[in-house]
């Protein structure tokens, strides 16, 4: 049996696990000869990009933003301060908060990285016709439905009774 045919009868959600551990795998093994981790990566790249749009980012947004648990965000801000690629301010407007920016090697380092990163997504997206092909918007207006969408497994349990129940009937 072909790869293809097996992963045709995997679920989608092991699919969505395996990819994104293929492509975490890749851009951890890309961006350490820059010093850095996928997860640090994460941060920096969502730094620069939020910075482009004239956002200085607190913590707490960079964790919703990425995705990370806020105290790993905090984790990975204080390692990116130490190596001078993060500066981590006190909000003044609220003290307890903590805003991010990349420093100018940090803005320097990223754009390397992200230059990395997108011959990356050039690789694993060829298979549908590359970065800017309608088959990748396609891929990627379903994965943002797919992220976007609630997940609440206190409700999935309850639906899964009732379908069961109607299942039954």
């Amino acid at each position: 049996m072909s790869k293809g045919s097996r992963s045709m009868n995997a679920t989608p959600g092991f699919l969505v696990w395996r990819l994104s551990t293929k492509f975490r795998v890749a851009v951890d093994r890309a961006v350490t000869p820059l010093g850095l981790t996928h997860a640090q990566y994460a941060v920096v790249a969502s730094l620069y990009g939020m910075r482009r749009e004239g956002e200085r980012p607190s913590q707490r947004r960079l964790a919703d933003h990425t995705g990370l648990e806020p105290l790993y965000v905090s984790k990975l801000a204080r390692s990116l301060e130490s190596a001078g690629l993060v500066e981590r301010t006190r909000d003044p407007r609220d003290p307890r908060a903590v805003q991010l920016t990349l420093t100018e090697q940090g803005v320097e380092r990223t754009r390397k990285a992200i230059e990395v990163v997108r011959g990356l997504h050039e690789q694993l997206l060829a298979p549908l016709g590359g970065l800017g092909s309608d088959a990748t918007r396609e891929f990627s207006h379903i994965l943002a439905a797919l992220l976007d969408a609630p997940l609440d497994p206190s409700a999935l349990d309850g639906e899964n009774d009732s379908r069961h129940d109607k299942e039954q009937s």
